[in-house]
C-alpha cells in the first residue's frame, strides 16, 4: 500500500513539473520567434540570413539571435556577410518585447514602438522569420 502511495506521489509531482516546465518552453519559444522575426526588419534591405544560433541571452527573459548575412543584392550586403551580428531581444512578463539590442547598440524608441506594434505579428513578418524555412 506504501509502494502504491509513493507511486503516486511520484507521478503526481513528476506531472506538476512537467506542467511548469511546459509553459515556460511555449514561452521562450515565443520569445525566440519574435525575436527572429525582428532580424529581417534590423538588417539591410536585399539581404538574406542565415541563422547561427538562436537561445537564452545573457540577462534573465532576454533572448540572442546570432546570424549573418548571405548573397543579397547590395554591394553592402555581399561586403559585410563575414561580419558576424546579433540581437539581443529583452522581454517583460510574458512576451512583451520591451527592448532589442544589436551588435550596433540599442535600437531606439520610437524603432522598437514600430517593430512591436506594425511588424511583428504580421504575416509579412511571419512570412520573412528565417527560422520557418
Amino acid at each position: 500500500m506504501v509502494r502504491i502511495e509513493r507511486a503516486a506521489l511520484a507521478g503526481a509531482v513528476i506531472l506538476w513539473l512537467a506542467a511548469g516546465f511546459g509553459c515556460d518552453t511555449a514561452l521562450d519559444a515565443r520569445r525566440a520567434t519574435l525575436c527572429r522575426r525582428a532580424v529581417p526588419a534590423l538588417a539591410p534591405p536585399g539581404a538574406e540570413i542565415d541563422l547561427l544560433r538562436v537561445g537564452s541571452g545573457a540577462s534573465r527573459g532576454s533572448v540572442r539571435v546570432d546570424y549573418r548575412l548571405v548573397g543579397g543584392t547590395t554591394a553592402l550586403a555581399k561586403a559585410e556577410a563575414t561580419r558576424p551580428r546579433f540581437l539581443v531581444c529583452h522581454f517583460d512578463a510574458g512576451d512583451d518585447l520591451s527592448a532589442v539590442t544589436t551588435e550596433q547598440g540599442p535600437v531606439n524608441g520610437a524603432s522598437l514602438y514600430l517593430l512591436r506594434r506594425y511588424y511583428l505579428t504580421t504575416p509579412e513578418a511571419e512570412a520573412a522569420d528565417p527560422g520557418a524555412r
